[in-house]
């Protein structure tokens, strides 16, 4: 099975490599360009106009090479409805922001219960039967019951979709972080014996390196929301379905820790009128204290990097 997650890498990078010069020329005759928040970093304002909606790229590559070397089993239809599902809230999102030019476009109850509609559809078919945690430092279960593990399983969809979501503002950022983050999940996969699994992060792997050809700085296509909560909800399917909700923290420790600084940011300005950062998310942060885009961007992947060796290693020796 190696052999076929390499084959499902390459496949969906070729496919994604090829698919990018034939559908950005058709974003930008629908005039489906990035509209650039005014309180955002000044140097962002260039960036105005860049397509955006590339996630929509990455989607066949994905859904075709998971079919074709994973095959339809109940955890890949699972996982490829989680990204495909919350690719279509974002697709929403996008849309309204280029066709009606709503530079927020979904305000947040709209995409929270869309989110939550998809979460829903997830927890049915999967049979919501997470009762129990797995506890990686210790490699124990915890009993938390049906009630606390059907809330927890709706936390871990939405929070990693919106966490990518909010990683997803520097050019290269989140699709060169979900690289790295689906290679250590398809290794995962394979060494807890599901080899479909690990075809899926793979695919998402490989898509996500192709699209890179093209979202590097600087950009010639965004994913959007399209993309970037397409990867949250398969990011989410790969936890869930391998029962590593909280592995996923250090796997995902870039996504938490830009999720965090925009929540404490928030926290603290409310409560006491002070900002921890400069700006949130994270990256802004370094980027107003003068980092380069490029620096950060390649800071942020080493640190991926790193911790999706640590998470190797803690899934390992809990075993």
């Amino acid at each position: 099975m190696i052999k076929q997650s390499l084959m499902a890498a390459s496949a969906a990078f070729a496919i994604t490599a090829l698919l990018a010069p034939l559908v950005i020329p058709v974003l930008r005759r629908l005039k489906a360009g990035q509209s650039i928040r005014e309180e955002g970093p000044k140097g962002h304002q260039k960036k105005a106009g860049t397509p955006t909606m590339g996630g929509l790229i990455m989607i066949p590559a994905v859904a075709g090479v998971t079919l074709w070397f994973g095959g339809a089993t109940k955890e890949t239809l699972l996982a490829l409805f989680l990204f495909i599902g919350y690719a279509l809230v974002g697709l929403a999102d996008d849309a309204l922001k280029v066709v009606f030019k709503r530079n927020l476009g979904l305000t947040a109850r709209q995409k929270l219960l869309g989110q939550l509609a998809i979460a829903l559809v997830y927890f049915v078919f999967s049979g919501g039967k997470l009762h129990q945690l797995w506890l990686p430092w210790s490699g124990q279960w915890l009993e938390i019951g049906a009630a606390a593990g059907a809330i927890f399983m709706f936390l871990v969809m939405v929070g990693t979709t919106n966490a990518v979501n909010l990683t997803d503002g520097l050019d290269g950022l989140a699709a060169g972080v979900t690289v790295i983050t689906a290679l250590v999940y398809s290794i995962l996969c394979l060494d807890a014996a599901q080899p479909a699994l690990a075809v899926f992060a793979a695919a998402i792997a490989g898509a996500c390196a192709g699209f890179l050809l093209f979202n590097a700085h600087p950009a010639r296509v965004f994913m959007g929301d399209t993309g970037s909560l397409a990867l949250g909800g398969a990011l989410a399917a790969l936890a869930l379905e391998t029962r590593t909700e909280l592995l996923l923290v250090v796997i995902g420790g870039i996504y938490v820790a830009e999720a965090l600084s925009v929540i404490l940011q928030v926290a603290s300005f409310k409560t006491t009128g002070k900002r921890i950062f400069l700006m949130s998310p994270l990256h802004h942060h370094f980027e107003l204290k003068g980092w380069s885009e490029w620096r950060i961007v390649l800071v942020f992947w080493s640190v991926s990097a790193v911790l999706g060796v640590l998470a190797l290693l803690i899934w390992h020796l809990s075993r």
